[in-house]
């Protein structure tokens, strides 16, 4: 058997190695084909030549290893024995793959490391438990998608492994555990080392801490959840570890990963929707196949071209910069003046792109200019309702379907056109803004050159008022945004605080919140328990644009997703909602 590791200047060696296998009978593999992406034709017309399959070895044979890649070719797979390696679904799977996986499978590394010295072994097992628990809560909590992680990251059993070991060592060395070495070496390397986003580096700082925690040694079958059904065994050596795993039911309640029972349906959401989207992908073709000129027997009829002609019925005329700059010129001690113009000229350019998009479709179907990538790309996309993806490059992040964009821009188009025709709104719309830090930094800015402070000796305190759309009149202090979501959470409308959800209700609205610059309290700043003026914890609660929640990785370290933190005062502590997944969100899915 020879093999080779696919990458830069592999092909040629690779193309050798499998015909000389096809002469002579051997085995050739071939690893890692997902990065070899511009080799896969080639491979795909070895794989087809006849010549070579007629004239091939009886014992040879040809292995490909590959993750899940869409560059991979079609015949090829269809061709031959397919295998995959998945990790096992299910809490309880993913204990028992790790407990009989090396090193846990040998007596020598577990079971009897510390048999003779009793402290360290009760330290030793309950650890080892504890990690392994742990290891299948970061994992599972893939299948929730955004409520679980921001980014799905790929936790391997070498993240386990070299905790374990580092576990081994500092146990041999003192027969206790360090738990700040160590839990900083768990959560910031190990497992933190792979975690780019830094609102996923605090979630998993926090569940560890939550399941892995001198508590987890101390305290006689210790809780691993809120519930109290999943527990540390007294004595869980390998094969009693085994036997109270296997007790564990195969669907877990949510709550069992710092979820709410809500969570649940988020997770059949997304499994039924990655199902909708392949059914489309293979539907999208039969449609597009709609011929789009017309032919001998007649004009074909296009549904795209009817949706194209709807929405530039309702598309208006741009905005009038010139005049909107003359009623409102730029004033130091306002900028949002400047926020304005600013806007206007990013929807402008957004909206002359869509109305040119829809009329150059048009054309394409009736046959007056050639149907380019481009414009066929935006065909179908229409046909089956979904938002063009060169539209979403030219537009600000948006997880609606076609109609529901439209619906949703227009009514940007429309507060904006209000604030033109009667100045400054009361209420500002925030999930209206196109750049949605400019309208936060303008309110910075009036507050500090107004007091003649220091911009970034000022920060936002937020207070959730009891307005729910609309106010009597301007803040004397800050402004009034409205339009933001709860997801994971709810606002108490009672006790003015951030609770539990509602069984089956997913989102919520958060009343008309008063924005309030303050100058920035350097002591506070690094204090992880902050407390609000009633004595309620508060919670630094990220707001997003999207439910998607990722973005791209900008150079602060925040996604392009990303918004702000906002603090809110809550019933529970911080990482109770950090693991709830809790979150703020400009703008819902439909």
């Amino acid at each position: 058997t020879k093999s080779i590791s696919l990458g830069q200047g592999q092909g040629p060696r690779a193309e050798k190695m499998i015909i000389d296998a096809n002469r002579h009978g051997h085995w050739v593999v071939l690893q890692n084909c997902h990065v070899a992406v511009s080799w896969m034709g080639e491979l795909e017309r070895i794989c087809n030549d006849s010549t070579l399959a007629e004239s091939a070895h009886p014992d040879y044979r040809l292995w490909c290893t590959s993750y899940p890649s869409s560059v991979f070719p079609v015949s090829v797979l269809q061709n031959s024995v397919k295998m995959t390696n998945e990790p096992p679904k299910g809490l309880r799977a993913n204990m028992q793959r790790s407990f009989n996986s090396d090193p846990l499978v040998r007596d020598k590394f577990f079971s009897n490391a510390f048999v003779h010295v009793e402290t360290a072994n009760k330290s030793w097992l309950r650890g080892v438990f504890a990690l392994v628990f742990f290891h299948a809560v970061v994992q599972e909590r893939r299948e929730f998608g955004p409520l679980g992680w921001n980014i799905p990251y790929e936790f391997s059993e070498a993240d386990l492994k070299i905790s374990l070991l580092q576990l081994k060592m500092f146990i041999a060395q003192s027969h206790v555990i360090p738990f700040r070495g160590h839990v900083y070496l768990t959560g910031e390397c190990n497992y933190g080392g792979r975690v780019t986003d830094d609102k996923d580096r605090r979630l998993i700082l926090s569940l560890l801490q939550m399941i892995y925690n001198p508590d987890t040694i101390d305290i006689d079958n210790f809780q691993l959840s809120q519930s109290g059904d999943y527990r540390i065994p007294l004595n869980p050596t390998r094969a009693n570890a085994l036997e109270y795993i296997q007790d564990f039911p195969l669907s877990p309640h949510p709550e069992v990963y710092g979820l709410h029972e809500n969570a649940d349906i988020n997770r059949n959401n997304k499994e039924t929707d990655s199902l909708i989207q392949g059914v489309l992908k293979t539907q999208t073709d039969l449609m597009a196949s709609v011929k789009t000129s017309s032919s001998g027997d007649g004009p074909k009829v296009d549904p795209a071209f009817q949706i194209c002609k709807d929405i530039l019925k309702r598309l208006p005329e741009p905005f009038n910069v010139d005049e909107v700059a003359e009623k409102y010129p730029v004033v130091y001690t306002n900028s949002m003046n400047t926020v304005l113009r600013q806007e206007l000229i990013r929807f402008n350019r957004l909206l002359e792109y869509i109305r040119k998009s829809l009329l150059n479709v048009q054309k394409a179907i009736q046959g007056q200019i050639a149907m380019i990538p481009e414009l066929e790309r935006t065909h179908r996309s229409m046909v089956i309702g979904k938002l063009p993806d060169d539209w979403l490059k030219k537009s600000y992040p948006s997880l609606k379907p076609l109609g529901s964009y439209i619906t949703d821009f227009l009514a940007r188009l429309e507060f904006f056109q209000r604030w033109i025709d009667d100045g400054e709104p009361i209420v500002y719309w925030l999930s209206g803004f196109y750049f949605t830090q400019s309208f936060m930094t303008g309110v910075l800015q009036n507050y500090s050159r107004k007091n003649r402070f220091q911009i970034d000796m000022v920060k936002i305190d937020f207070e959730v008022t009891q307005y729910e759309m609309e106010a009597d009149k301007v803040p004397e202090l800050g402004a009034y945004i409205r339009g933001l979501y709860l997801e994971g959470c709810r606002w108490n409308r009672t006790i003015l605080a951030v609770d539990e959800s509602f069984s089956k209700i997913l989102f919520d609205t958060i009343p008309v919140i008063c924005l309030l610059p303050t100058l920035r309290n350097v002591a506070s700043a690094t204090d992880d328990k902050r407390i609000a003026d009633d004595g309620k914890p508060i919670y630094e609660c990220p707001v997003y644009k999207t439910s998607e929640r990722r973005g791209i990785l900008s150079t602060t370290g925040h996604s392009t997703n990303f918004v702000m933190y906002m603090d809110l005062p809550c019933t529970k502590n911080q990482m109770h909602w950090i693991n709830r997944g809790a979150a703020s969100l400009c703008q819902l899915d439909d």
